[in-house]
């Protein structure tokens, strides 16, 4: 089978043996939305159909991996709750690819930015890697799948300091707690994401799947059903005072003035 080189007009494919590597390129932040979104999605459950794909490697044009949500850009996504359904449900198809992910981390994987992340198997990061769940310094709830995602992950104290502080980790800090499986030089990150995707592909296909499958059982359920209750939250947070605070705060890059309203 022959899969397209081109999805949509920021996703492409390129195959390395039995691996596909898939570039997002809407540098220089490579922000959400549901067209990306929806195409990403195409392309992996192209690959699904494929026999000749046993892993793929996720990677990223520009200096972030996913600054996430653009809020202050007026889209449909930060300004209407079925804008955000809207790409919970690509999200979701995401989770529902059937073949191993690798992400190559080079930069911000910021809230959306890091629901992505965390939905391959495996993140390989560089030093300048950055992972924040930053949505409280938003005014605003988790979403992306990551209150069921990040603290499958990395447990949920760690997960809860992640989403409650708003901190930025740096690649070492991830490596240690588990949100990357690799930490390497930045000019080094697509040939050891690359390296880690073959050496899944070269084992057995149909036992890569079965585990695959075993080790992710109930996942995408439990994603669409954190997703609904996200956006639940994130509906009457859009509405306030501090929601519109935290955005400026956030693109003038100051602490937000928050008064809980």
């Amino acid at each position: 089978m022959t899969i397209k080189a081109n999805w949509g007009e920021n996703v492409s494919v390129a195959m390395d043996g039995h691996v596909a590597v898939v570039t997002l390129d809407k540098a220089p932040n490579n922000h959400v939305s549901v067209a990306l979104m929806r195409d990403l999605a195409d392309a992996l459950e192209a690959l699904d159909t494929d026999a000749a794909v046993r892993a793929t490697v996720l990677q990223t044009a520009g200096k972030s991996f996913c600054a996430g949500a653009d809020f202050g850009g007026g889209d449909s996504i930060s300004q209407s709750q079925d804008g955000v359904a809207a790409l919970y449900e690509q999200a979701a198809r995401l989770f529902a690819a059937q073949k191993p992910i690798v992400a190559a981390v080079q930069g911000a994987a910021i809230g959306a930015g890091l629901g992505l992340a965390m939905m391959a198997d495996f993140r390989v990061a560089a030093p300048e890697a950055r992972f924040s769940a930053n949505f409280v310094k938003l005014g605003y709830h988790p979403g992306f799948g990551l209150t069921h995602t990040l603290p499958r992950a990395i447990g949920a104290q760690q997960a809860a300091l992640m989403f409650l502080t708003g901190r930025r980790i740096k690649g070492e800090e991830a490596l240690a707690m588990g949100l990357a499986e690799a930490l390497v030089p930045l000019a080094d990150l697509r040939a050891a994401a690359l390296g880690l995707a073959r050496e899944i592909a070269e084992n057995a296909p149909l036992a890569i799947l079965a585990t695959r499958r075993t080790l992710r059982s109930g996942l995408l359920e439990a994603v669409r059903a954190a997703t609904a209750h996200e956006n639940g939250q994130q509906g009457p947070l859009r509405a306030s005072e501090d929601f519109a605070e935290g955005v400026r705060a956030v693109a003038e890059r100051r602490p937000g003035n928050f008064r809980g309203r």
